[in-house]
């Protein structure tokens, strides 16, 4: 089943770095930022985490937890995590269960040949597990300040 803006999340569960089991009923009572990133220790990917982590103690404050989620397996994830001294958990979606249940799986022209790709893409939820809020297929530049403007808002409007 594929999550709708407004909607509770359904039921699903992954591990992430740290020995972390994620589940949508495991973070009630806070925002879940789930950001969904092509691979680990690529440019854009690298960017994009190191802005999340460099406005971290901001989402904390603003009652939001992130979790960056990629097909890359966990010793990746680890070895990424550790080089940039992220301070959230990573998902190994290897089988890509949650790249395909939030619909981020596209079709790709890398070097001339159609390849499978994980298009990047943020999802907020609410402290309820409610999706309030989805960005697809965005670019790096100003797009964790924007995530953080919508988590605060949902601070402000609980």
């Amino acid at each position: 089943m594929t999550p709708v803006i407004n909607k509770t999340l359904p039921e699903f569960e992954a591990m992430a770095t740290g020995g972390v089991k994620f589940t949508p009923q495991s973070h009630l009572g806070k925002a879940v930022v789930l950001y969904f990133y092509p691979k680990d220790n690529t440019p854009g990917c690298t960017t994009e985490a190191m802005q999340f982590r460099d406005q971290h103690k901001d989402f904390l404050q603003a009652g939001a937890v992130v979790f960056g989620v990629s097909r890359d397996n966990m010793a990746s994830h680890e070895k990424f995590k550790q080089n940039l001294e992220l301070p959230f958990e990573l998902i190994a979606d290897t089988e890509e269960k949650l790249c395909h249940m939030f619909g981020v799986v596209k079709n790709k022209i890398m070097y001339g040949k159609k390849v499978k790709g994980i298009e990047r893409s943020t999802f907020l939820m609410d402290a309820e597990g409610v999706m309030r809020a989805e960005w697809r297929g965005i670019k790096v530049a100003g797009h964790v300040d924007e995530v953080l403007k919508a988590v605060k808002a949902l601070k402000k409007a609980a």
